[in-house]
C-alpha cells in the first residue's frame, strides 16, 4: 500500500477522498468525529504545498438532495483547520475543474456531495476520469468507505498520476492487520451486537488466532438456543443458531475459549420504563427479555479484558441506548478504556458507546470504519486499498 511518503505533493492539486459522512440534525453536525479524524491527513498535505480538492460522499441522496449538501461539512472544517474552505456547486464539470486549477498551495476546495452523481457507486468510469481530470494525485483517507468498488474509492486510482492512503486509512490498515499478524498475547476478542449472521466470519476467524472470544448482545441467544437454553421472548436469529453451533463446536477444538454470558439483565418490553429483574442463569422465562449481560458476566468479561495484551471489541453487550440495560456496555467500556494492554475499538455502536461514556479518547485506536472494519477482520480485501498497492 503506498502513503504519503511515496508521492510528491509540491504544488500540485491532490483529490482527497475523506469520510465526512457525519450525522446532521438539520444543517447541524451531531458529531464531527470523522472530519477531525481526517485533519492529520489535511494538514499534513497542506504543510508539503498541495492544493486540496476533497469529495466525500454525505448519506444516501437519491438525486440532489439539499438536506445532504456538503456545506455544513465544508464550514466545520473551515472551523477545525483554521483555513479558508472553498465550495464547489457540484461534483465535477468544467466549473469545478477551473476552480480547481486557481487554487493556490495550501488551499482547500470541497466538492459537492459525490453520491449525488448516479455514477458513484456503481463506478462509473465517466465519472472516475472527470474526478480524475480535477487532480495530479489521489490519496484515499477514508477507511470507512474502503471497502466499496465506487468511482472515488477506486475507479479514480486508474486515471490520475499517483496515488497513496492518507495518515487516517494507512493507520486503519496496520493497525487492523497487526491485531491478527502479530498480536500482544492474550488476544482478547469482544463481540456484540444483535445478529450472528452479521459477524459469524469474524468469530470464525478469531477462532483461528484469538485466545479467548466474549460474546454478548442479543447474537448470545441463538448460542443459548443451540445448546437447548430457553430464551423466551428475547431476539434470537433464527438463522444464527446452527452458525453458532458450529461455533461452539469448532471453539471445543480450537485453542480459543469462547464465552457466554452466566447471568442477564431481563425486562417485559424494548421500553426503558419496563418491569426489569435480573436472572442469576441464563435460561430466559417466557415473557422476558433479555436486554443485557448481568453482575457476573460483566467481572468475568472484565477480568478477561484486564489481563489481555491486545483487546479488539466490536458491539455492544446490551441495549444502551435503554438506561436500564446499559451497564453491561459500561462494564467492558470502562475495562477496554482501563486496559492496560493495546485496544483496537471499532463499529458505530461500540464507537458510539465510548463516546457516550466518555472514553473515546481512552482506547489505542478507534476506528473510523463500520463494515471496512468487519470485512477487513473477516480477512477480506477491501477495494479501496488493493487500488493504492
Amino acid at each position: 500500500m503506498r502513503t504519503l511518503d511515496d508521492v510528491e505533493v509540491d504544488g500540485k492539486r491532490v483529490l482527497v477522498r475523506v469520510d465526512f459522512n457525519v450525522p446532521l440534525d438539520g444543517a447541524v453536525i451531531t458529531d464531527d468525529t470523522r472530519i477531525r479524524a481526517a485533519l492529520p491527513t489535511l494538514m499534513a498535505l497542506r504543510e508539503r504545498g498541495a492544493r486540496l480538492i476533497l469529495v466525500t460522499h454525505l448519506g444516501r441522496p437519491k438525486g440532489e438532495d439539499p438536506s445532504l449538501s456538503t456545506e455544513p461539512v465544508a464550514r466545520r472544517l473551515e472551523e477545525l483547520i483554521g483555513a479558508p474552505v472553498l465550495r464547489a456547486g457540484s461534483v465535477v464539470g468544467p466549473a469545478v475543474l477551473e476552480q480547481s486549477h486557481q487554487l493556490e498551495p495550501g488551499g482547500i476546495l470541497m466538492l459537492e456531495n459525490v453520491r449525488y452523481e448516479p455514477g458513484e457507486t456503481v463506478n462509473d468510469d465517466t465519472l472516475a476520469r472527470s474526478l480524475a481530470e480535477l487532480a495530479d494525485v489521489y490519496v484515499n483517507d477514508a477507511f470507512g468507505a474502503a471497502h466499496r468498488a465506487h468511482a472515488s474509492t477506486e475507479g479514480v486510482t486508474h486515471h490520475v498520476q499517483a496515488s497513496a492512503a492518507g495518515l487516517l486509512l494507512q493507520r486503519e490498515v496496520q493497525t487492523l492487520n497487526a491485531i491478527f499478524d502479530a498480536p500482544d498475547r492474550p488476544l482478547v476478542a469482544v463481540v456484540g451486537g444483535a445478529k450472528v449472521t452479521d459477524k459469524i466470519d469474524v468469530i470464525d476467524r478469531f477462532l483461528e488466532i484469538a485466545d479467548v472470544i466474549a460474546i454478548g448482545g442479543a447474537m448470545c441467544f441463538p448460542f443459548f438456543a443451540a445448546q437447548g437454553h430457553g430464551v423466551g421472548a428475547s431476539l434470537c436469529e433464527p438463522e444464527g443458531i446452527e452458525p453458532a453451533l458450529r461455533a461452539l463446536e469448532a471453539a471445543s477444538a480450537s485453542g480459543c475459549r469462547l464465552e457466554l454470558p452466566v447471568d442477564l439483565v431481563l425486562g417485559e418490553r424494548f421500553d426503558a420504563q419496563t418491569t426489569v429483574r435480573e436472572l442469576d442463569g441464563i435460561d430466559v422465562p417466557d415473557g422476558w427479555m433479555g436486554l443485557d449481560v448481568g453482575p457476573r458476566t460483566r467481572a468475568l468479561y472484565a477480568a478477561e479484558i484486564a489481563g489481555a495484551g491486545s483487546v479488539l471489541w466490536n458491539g455492544p453487550m446490551g441495549a444502551f441506548e435503554l438506561a436500564p440495560f446499559a451497564a453491561g456496555t459500561l462494564a467492558v467500556a470502562q475495562a477496554v478504556a482501563d486496559a492496560k494492554g493495546v485496544t483496537v475499538v471499532g463499529g458505530g455502536d461500540s464507537v458510539a458507546a465510548l463516546v457516550q461514556f466518555g472514553f473515546s479518547d481512552r482506547v489505542t485506536h478507534l476506528s473510523t470504519g463500520g463494515g471496512a472494519f468487519l470485512e477487513l477482520l473477516e480477512g477480506k480485501s477491501l477495494p479501496g486499498v488493493e487500488a493504492l498497492s
